[in-house]
């Protein structure tokens, strides 16, 4: 008798440890994938996005409203257009305000701009707008000159001080031709003049040299040449999408535009996604 009821505490105490091993094991486990969760890096959700010359933020719009409604974060740089180092500065401060990983895109010179101010990083990926992408070493103005648009230099104005602006009567042919004629007439009276100095700096750093890029053609755009546009962005190995439209191509098909920058978005989410979980 005595002997059965030893067996029978010997079986408790084993179950007993068994069951104990179990929830360490659990335990264990459960604290390992706590550990692990906060060094996952999720999706990118920041936006910031840059005008070009002679506009100002406000062009964004619809692009900001269909991306907000997506549900992203969006930010739209008011660069002062006095500089490329101010422009450059201006669009730093605004990335450094993101929480977390950013989508840097431009338009126009605001190519320029990003192709520098990019190289931080919280930015992911980069977005070209019919927008110059130069290498180190070239100005805005070396670079458009290689391949011309057809916007007559006569119709560009220099100020007293040096800033340049388009000649308001022939701001809708040049720029804005597929826009709607009272949005085009008023853009043409409240453009926001550029120093021409900005087009004369040289790049000092090429952001795309190391990050994913994008690059969207207007291919009636007259400002800057489709030919050239196409040019830069094998150059860089960017994913290049033609839209049919003019040099405002963010204004007048925000559409087409705000899905290649949340392409841009998801991409750079999940390469990080294989980075962090190979």
């Amino acid at each position: 008798m005595a002997r059965n009821e030893s067996g029978t505490r010997a079986g408790k105490v084993t179950r007993t440890y068994t069951l104990s091993l179990a929830l360490a094991a659990m335990v264990a486990a459960t604290s390992l994938v706590a550990g692990a969760a906060p060094a996952r890096i999720g999706p990118v959700k920041n936006i910031v996005l840059v005008h070009g010359a002679i506009t100002d933020g406000s062009g964004w719009r619809g692009v900001y409203d269909i991306l907000t409604k997506d549900g992203y974060h969006v930010s739209v740089v008011q660069q002062p257009l006095t500089s490329l180092a101010e422009d450059v500065a201006a669009t730093k401060r605004v990335i450094d305000q993101q929480d977390g990983p950013v989508i840097l895109v431009g338009h126009s010179y605001g190519g320029t701009i990003i192709t520098v101010a990019g190289a931080g990083p919280k930015v992911r990926a980069l977005v070209y707008v019919a927008a110059l992408q130069p290498e180190v070493g070239e100005t805005t103005n070396k670079l458009a000159a290689s391949v011309p648009g057809m916007v007559p230099i006569s119709d560009l104005k220099l100020t007293k001080d040096g800033f340049i602006f388009v000649d308001p009567t022939k701001f809708a042919a040049d720029v804005a031709s597929d826009l709607p004629r009272a949005q085009a007439e008023f853009m043409a009276n409240s453009q926001m003049p550029v120093a021409a100095a900005a087009f004369d700096a040289p790049v000092t750093v090429a952001a795309w040299r190391d990050k994913p890029s994008y690059g969207i053609i207007a291919t009636e755009d007259r400002e800057l040449n489709p030919i050239l546009a196409r040019k830069m962005y094998k150059r860089s190995g960017a994913k290049i999408t033609a839209i049919r439209a003019g040099h405002l191509v963010y204004i007048s098909h925000p559409g087409a535009v705000a899905s290649i920058i949340e392409r841009a978005a998801r991409s750079s989410s999940a390469s990080q996604e294989q980075a962090q979980w190979p």
